[in-house]
Order: structure tokens, then sequence, then C-alpha cells
């Protein structure tokens, strides 16, 4: 028996609702442009192309904190908190330590980012100070706890950050336990440099979301880090290069396209929810990917990456996103698969960052509203009548 008297249906599915939000502008915002239609991606007015030839990963999350550039003393002064903010506190280096071997990384990441927060007695402070010393905290934190995340699944112990060495050299040194070269080094400047910022991206509007409610600094970036572990948002590289070992080689790629399309699956690496050309960021790591590849005399990655790209563009119509090519190029860089997301998340803490502070500026709670589709009013049918 119904639990009313009448099954009238609920209201229809309005046309004029945006799943996704696609579209929906929510916010003004200073920090980044993202222009799908012409490929062109700025960070506070600098285009992607200028400052990945020309900064730093320091410079570039001075400048999307900041809003301008730093010079030579203000990037010092910034350098400092950075490298004294580092270190880990005891409670999540031993939580990293002893959490199983075979969590996937970004959970462990997530939980290491909340435990961070119980470990600041002045979490809670979301003055303008007080907010952007935790942003500037995190953005030195992630990096380090990603390291001692791989560390810890290998069985290592962790490495610890060294002040006095520039951000992506301490990054990779961490990761791998000895210095790294300076193409190495460069290589990491320009990975944080081109994934530190995207505008409106899930994870961003959920740290955005979560700090409008005023809760903490840690919680918000812990959104964030949820929201880019979803293979939909930050996994897609790893499944890159999942890709490329089934190819093997070259000659396996006809093979590999005709296996996706008879599942009907999908080309990861390929299109983009805003991009309608060539997604700007993508042409850099081709390059990168390229000369470590002949630098390291073994470029089977990327003959088989350009010539996929080639091939599967031709065929769906989609552009290669910053994803495609960050697979090889870190593969490169012998970073393993299942640490490809927390790196993107150490680089995107910066313009996470960057969103939390500029939220708090002009805060109002971000509260959307849904078209009910579901049934129309109806009264209770006691428990002894419903048969």
């Amino acid at each position: 028996m119904s639990d009313s008297a009448t099954s009238a249906a609920g209201p229809k599915a309005d046309a004029s609702v945006s799943k996704g939000l696609k579209g929906i502008k929510a916010a003004d915002s200073s920090i980044c442009l993202v222009d799908g239609t012409v490929g062109k991606l700025l960070y506070r007015g600098y285009h992607i192309d200028d400052l990945a030839v020309n900064c730093t990963f320091e410079e570039v999350a001075y400048l999307l904190l900041k809003g301008e550039l730093p010079n030579a003393q203000e990037l010092d002064t910034f350098d400092d908190p950075l490298s004294q903010d580092a270190a880990l506190s005891p409670a999540v280096a031993e939580f990293i330590a002893s959490a199983p071997t075979d969590a996937p990384p970004m959970a462990v990441l997530r939980t290491a980012v909340s435990l961070a927060g119980l470990a600041d007695p002045t979490a809670d402070d979301l003055s303008p100070e007080g907010a952007y010393r935790k942003c500037i905290r995190l953005v030195a934190k992630l990096a380090t706890m990603t390291a001692a995340i791989h560390r810890a699944r290998q069985g290592k112990e962790a490495v610890q950050p060294r002040p006095d060495r520039p951000f992506a050299e301490n990054f990779v040194r961490m990761i791998k336990g000895t210095d790294p070269t300076g193409d190495e080094t460069r290589a990491m400047d320009l990975i944080l440099t081109l994934h530190a910022e995207h505008g409106f991206n899930a994870s961003t509007f959920a740290c955005r979301v979560v700090i409008a409610t005023l809760p903490d600094v840690y919680g918000a970036t812990t959104a964030g880090v949820a929201a880019l572990k979803g293979k939909l948002h930050g996994g897609a590289n790893t499944e890159v290069l999942e890709a490329l070992e089934a190819i093997g080689t070259p000659a396996g790629i006809d093979d590999y396209i005709a296996a996706v399309k008879a599942r009907k699956g999908k080309f990861m690496g390929f299109g983009h929810a805003v991009y309608q050309v060539e997604d700007p960021r993508a042409k850099h790591l081709k390059q990168l990917s390229r000369r470590l590849g002949e630098e390291q005399g073994d470029t089977t990655y990327i003959d088989i990456s350009e010539q996929l790209e080639e091939k599967v563009t031709a065929l769906i119509g989609k552009n290669c996103n910053v994803d495609f090519y960050s697979a090889s190029t870190m593969n490169y860089l012998g970073i393993p698969k299942e640490l490809f997301t927390c790196i993107f998340a150490a680089s995107r803490v910066a313009g996470w960052s960057a969103h939390i502070l500029e939220q708090l500026a002009d805060n109002k709670i971000i509260r959307p509203s849904a078209n009910y589709t579901g049934s129309e009013e109806r009264t209770v049918t006691p428990m002894a009548k419903r048969g």
C-alpha cells in the first residue's frame, strides 16, 4: 500500500539545472583565468608559458598567495617559513610511518593533513595573518608528507627536509633519498608550477565550500585532498601510465586503441571539462618528457605517448590534457605511479591556499539550491494500516 492516498508524480526535471555547475559563476576571483576556447591559462595575469620558463615553484606560490611576483628580498622572506615549516610534527610523522603500506597514498595524505590540524594549537585562528600562516605551513608540509608516505611504503626512513635547499630540490631529495641532478630539480619545479592552480576545479571548489563555513584551514585543505583523490579529477595520470605500460612499445598502440574501442572505454588523458583546444600545460610536459627520456637513453614511453596522442586525437577529436604527458614525465623522474596524485596535491595546495584566503576575505556561505523532483506532498499511513 502506498504511504499516501494518491501517487501523483512530483515536479519534473528543470532544463535550466546545470549538472556539475558547468557554466555557473559562483564567485569573483582574481587568482586564475582559464580560457578554454583559446587555451589560455593565467595565474594572477601571468601566462603559464611565461611562468613555466622563468619562475620557480616558490615564486609561483608567492604569486598565488600574494598577488604579485616577489623580488629577491621578498622571496627570501617567503622562503624562510617555507623551510622552517617543512618538518612534520611527531604525531604526523609517526602516523605516516605506521600507516598500512598497502593503503592508498592519497588516503594517507588526506588523514595526515587532518592530523596536522590537531597538532597545531592555533588551528582555529582564521584572522588574515593566522590563515595565511597556516596556508604557508601546508604548502611546506604537503611535500614532506608526500615524500614520507613514499619512503614508508618502501619500508625506509623518512628523509628530513633541508632548510638550505630550494623547494623542488628538497622535494626530489626527500623522495629519492639522494641529491637530485639539476635536470631533476628543474623537472620537478616545472611539474609543480604547471599543476599549482586551475580555477574553480572540483578540489578547489571543495576547499572554498568548506572554508566558507569557517572551520579551519586544515579542514578545508583536507576536503581538497579528498576531492583530488577521485580518478575523475586527480587520478587520470596514473591511468595514463598504466596504459603506457600495457602498450609496451609503439608497435602495440593500434591493438590498445582497438581494445579500448571494443569495450567502449575511455582514453585517459584526453579531453577536458574546460579546454576546447590544446591544454596549454601539456606542451611543456611533452617537451620535458622527451628531454628526460633522451638523457636517460630510453624514449619508449615518450615515443608511445606522442604516437598515441596523434592517433587518439584524430580518432575522437579531443586533445590531450596535462595528465597525459605528466605520466611519462614523472615516470622518467623515477616517481612511482602510486605517488602521482600526491605530487599533484603538493603542488595544487598553493592554489587551494590562495582560494581559501580569497574566500575568507569576502566570505559568504556557499549554499546553492536544488530542483526538487521527488513526490508531491504525502500523508503518512500508520504502520498498522500499511499491510
